[in-house]
């Protein structure tokens, strides 16, 4: 018998010594960080509302309880007393019975009244019909990429269960040796923006951390083919956590899967569906431009079937010796600070991703509130002395005055948008101006991804600031529902159409032109000096849209900017920096957060920044904090333990 085998028989006997004599429990497993109980008894666990909370405490587990088959009512007669429970404001969309697992999947558009107080409503559906209820939301506005995920792990349900009782028992194995250390080996995103990539080890586990591309660099990835990382085959990796879905994190996680990796992908569950879609967006790219790319839709849906969703503040094991919890870090929806605790209370490493440390539209700002932290891996992207950004209400007020003057001047406004946060914060203060009259009424036409990735901020409404989600929660109230936005789904027509009609704002991805449909509205209106075009996002180095803000005027328009022939267009219409709206912090925001911690880390890696930045940074929290700090280089290996 195998050790895992062993403690799952014991956890059997300990939870049988604890559940009330009216109760059996058939079968214990581990499905990924989870234990599972099956029980033929559902509607009694259900009965109490304290004991599977009182099990998971002195366990020290996350439980989920499972009927078993013949503990289910018929699914006909199931629907009906569940719409009979829930009251109706819930806005009941769909029920969907699982019968290989006793799950009932409950679409809703108000799930809190599906849930109830402290589960009641929840506990409720079990006892009356057997079947577990999993609730999730209806999208106010429709993604058909939440649509194909949710489809997707739905046909992909044996095999996902599969996948997470390998992960389970992965997670629970025993510890093989005595030996304790902890190290951090950079893959990439040093002295750098881009290509994040890090490796976690201890003498038990390896974990990877982002695995992201570089803006305007084809062919710079990430060091996997060192003996830390992939060099010592793909399954010597035990997890992978991914902190958000930006490319330059996750453009190269599907890349693992053709390498032959088969493990886990720990993320927030937008981060699961904005992976998906920007990954398959990026295979769309590089296909049109002609690129070979690095790996094909299948292993984008292999990602998606390993990911395993967990929640901001819950610690889950995903080691032996590995702990982690994810806490908001303001940049992007289901952005993550990344908190590991590692070995019975050996050693803390936290990761920040990408941070905004104050509030913004979309977001509150970032967590750094942890019992404890000795190693901070801290991103450094405005590290500079000088990389101080505008104030977010200063930075408004400058987008509406020169949307104003081009209004004017007759003009039309065009605005390099990253499809995923930024132009969900620019469509929230354009609503706002156009409803309060402080500019003109006017169509704000949305292109690329952006609609989309906008009906997946609606469908994770709890990952937004409270007060938009309360908006949210009312359809009249929804801003990212205004008249103004119009989404463009015709191509190249209704573009011709947009540009020859009526002036306008556009938010077109990508945010750096370096590709998709900016490209196309550059030939429309490049040439329109009463046109304005507004940068208000980074400008990685190597990227058009780096070269245009230092003054290039004679720009290549077929994509193809790194030397290669092509059509080229001389840019007349004027060109604008409005700071303030990056979703990273700047170098105050960064001393804020290092300086508000209690208890500060010992140790910091300053990464994810030019040169530059991340040696500023480094020097600045020396000097300040007086705390070791660290400007890394790429394939450095620091061993902390």
């Amino acid at each position: 018998m195998s050790s895992v085998d062993k403690q799952l028989d014991d956890l059997k006997a300990e939870i049988d010594e604890e559940v009330p004599p009216d109760i059996t429990v058939s079968d214990v497993k581990y499905e990924g960080p989870e234990l599972v109980i099956y029980t033929p008894h559902p509607k009694e666990f259900a009965e109490d509302g304290d004991l599977v909370r009182n099990l998971a405490s002195k366990l020290r587990k996350r439980i989920t309880v499972r009927p078993d088959p013949e503990a289910l009512s018929d699914p006909a007669s199931a629907d009906a007393k569940i719409r009979s429970v829930i009251p109706d404001d819930a806005g009941v969309t769909d029920l969907d019975f699982h019968e290989d697992t006793g799950e009932v999947v409950i679409e809703a558009e108000k799930p809190g009244m599906v849930i109830g107080r402290h589960g009641s409503t929840l506990r409720e559906i079990t006892r009356e019909v057997g079947w577990t209820p999993e609730v999730v939301r209806t999208p106010p506005i429709e993604s058909s990429t939440v649509s194909n995920v949710r489809n997707f792990l739905k046909q992909e349900r044996d095999e996902r269960r599969d996948v997470l009782e390998r992960v389970g028992r992965q997670i629970h194995r025993e510890e093989i040796g005595r030996d304790q250390w902890v190290r951090i080996s950079t893959l990439g995103c040093c002295r750098e923006v881009g290509r994040a990539a890090f490796l976690l080890q201890t003498a038990e586990t390896r974990v990877l951390i982002d695995c992201g591309d570089k803006p305007g660099a084809e062919g710079e990835v990430p060091y996997l083919q060192v003996p830390e990382a992939l060099g010592s085959g793909p399954n010597s990796i035990d997890a992978v956590v991914l902190t958000h879905a930006h490319l330059d994190h996750s453009a190269l996680i599907p890349l693992l899967f053709k390498y032959g990796y088969d493990g886990p992908i720990y993320c927030t569950e937008p981060t699961r569906d904005l992976m998906g879609l920007l990954q398959l967006d990026y295979l769309d790219v590089a296909s049109k431009e002609g690129r070979t790319p690095p790996y094909d839709s299948e292993q984008v849906r292999e990602a998606i079937k390993h990911a395993i969703p967990l929640e901001y503040g819950d610690v889950t094991d995903i080691a032996p010796d590995i702990k982690v919890t994810f806490h908001n870090a303001g940049h992007i929806l289901g952005s993550a600070v990344t908190h590991f605790h590692i070995g019975d209370g050996l050693y803390n490493v936290a990761f920040s991703g990408d941070i905004h440390y104050t509030d913004t539209r979309l977001f509150n700002g970032a967590v750094n509130d942890f019992p404890r932290v000795e190693t901070l891996v801290l991103e450094s992207t405005y590290g500079g002395r000088n990389d101080y950004q505008t104030d977010q209400e200063d930075s408004e007020e400058k987008l509406l005055e020169v949307i104003n003057e081009t209004y004017d001047d007759g003009g039309t406004v065009l605005i390099p948008a990253f499809a995923v946060g930024r132009s969900q914060e620019i469509m929230l203060v354009l609503e706002e101006a156009m409803r309060t009259g402080k500019i003109p009424e006017m169509p704000i036409h949305l292109d690329g991804m952006i609609w989309e990735a906008t009906a997946i901020h609606t469908t994770y409404p709890e990952y937004l600031r409270d007060d938009l989600q309360d908006r949210i929660f009312h359809d009249n109230k929804n801003p990212f529902l205004a008249d103004q936005f119009n989404h463009i789904d015709a191509g190249e027509d209704e573009r011709q159409a947009v540009a020859d009609d009526e002036q306008s704002i556009i938010l077109s991805t990508s945010g750096m032109i370096t590709g998709g449909p900016i490209m196309s509205w550059l030939r429309h209106l490049g040439s329109d000096s009463d046109s304005r075009l507004v940068f208000v996002g980074y400008q990685a180095q190597g990227t058009l849209g780096n070269r245009i803000q230092n003054g290039w005027d004679e720009i290549p328009v077929n994509n193809d900017y790194n030397g290669g022939r092509g059509d080229t267009l001389t840019l007349n219409m004027g060109v604008e920096t409005v700071d303030g709206f990056s979703g990273h912090a700047d170098r105050k925001g960064l001393m804020d957060f290092v300086r508000t911690m209690n208890p500060r880390p010992e140790k910091i890696l300053c990464v994810h920044g030019d040169e530059r930045s991340v040696q500023d940074l480094s020097s600045a929290l020396y000097h300040e904090f007086d705390i070791r700090t660290f400007a890394p280089k790429n394939l450095e290996t620091f061993r902390f333990r």
